[in-house]
């Protein structure tokens, strides 16, 4: 759960600034693990504490960070690439930003519209295809 400035609140009675799981962050955040490790991979900025067994502990800092690359790369259209440009300081490329992800705002046609444009595109290209 999240407040409007980005900081996560849990409601699992801990203190603001204990350390979480890597269970907690993503339930917290609406992340998979697997995720959350390969963009520790990614990331080298995000490095959580590892206990013996390998097990990750999540400093305030570090689910700040987590927030703040997900809000990036899933709410802004970043690549990995770019969103650790941004992370960086440095200025992401042209082909690393959200500009060049975002897809049409139009709505997708429902029902029998998709199924008429289906079958337009079909018929161009049987006759792309004959020419």
């Amino acid at each position: 759960m999240n407040d409007m400035h980005g900081q996560v609140f849990f409601s699992d009675g801990k203190a603001p600034g204990a350390m979480r799981t890597i269970g907690e962050v993503c339930e917290a955040l609406g992340l998979k693990p697997h995720v959350l490790r390969y963009w520790e991979q990614q990331f080298p900025m995000l490095n959580p504490l590892k206990r013996s067994g390998g097990r990750r502990l999540y400093r305030a800092a570090d689910i700040a960070l987590v927030r703040r690359i997900d809000k990036l790369v899933n709410e802004e259209g970043y690549t990995l690439k770019g969103a650790r440009s941004v992370l960086e300081g440095k200025q992401p490329d042209a082909d690393d930003t959200g500009s060049r992800r975002r897809t049409s705002t139009r709505k997708a046609p429902a029902g029998d519209d998709l199924l008429g444009e289906l079958q337009a595109v079909r018929a161009k290209l049987a006759r792309s295809l004959d020419n």
